[in-house]
């Protein structure tokens, strides 16, 4: 896709993943209320501009994938998470998810991770079936252990090797 790149985020990035982030809130996939003025800053903690890919499409950012380690335990070093994933609206249906995920797997694989994890609601089907066509596959299931919009939701553990 020619008008579609993914890099490395920067801290001048803020303002528009802030705006992304509150654009894309949605409780097919937010566990917690939507945005509210004053609005957090994106970076923070351990998850600054080096634990992001942002994709641009068109010239303007268009998605990212948040990653990390799911623990800070040196015997769990050797797996990277997923920890966020959102693409605009007008993005949609252009292979931005894709290619975040793609990306988010081989900055895995480049920084020696074995494995590959992440976290999705269980009604989140379109979600879902992108990571599973990835070759992630449900390694387990915690159910109702959300409760949003007055329903109890699952939260589905996903993850594939990266040997």
């Amino acid at each position: 896709m020619p008008d579609l790149s993914i890099r490395a985020a920067h801290h001048s990035d803020e303002r528009d993943l802030v705006l992304l982030d509150r654009d894309t809130w949605s409780p097919l996939h937010a566990v917690g209320p939507p945005p509210q003025p004053p609005y957090e800053p994106f970076f923070h903690g351990r998850f600054g501009p080096s634990a992001h890919l942002v994709a641009e499409y068109g010239g303007r950012l268009a998605g990212y994938v948040r990653f990390g380690c799911p623990t800070e335990l040196a015997s769990n070093a050797h797996v990277r998470q997923i920890r966020g994933l959102a693409v605009s609206g007008e993005a949609r249906g252009r292979g931005v998810g894709r290619a975040l995920v793609r990306a988010a797997v081989q900055e895995a694989r480049d920084r020696g991770a074995r494995r590959i994890t992440l976290r999705v609601l269980g009604h989140n089907t379109p979600a879902r079936a992108l990571y599973e066509s990835e070759g992630f596959v449900v390694e387990g299931v915690q159910p109702g252990e959300f409760l949003l919009d007055g329903r109890y939701v699952d939260d589905v553990l996903m993850g594939r090797s990266l040997l």
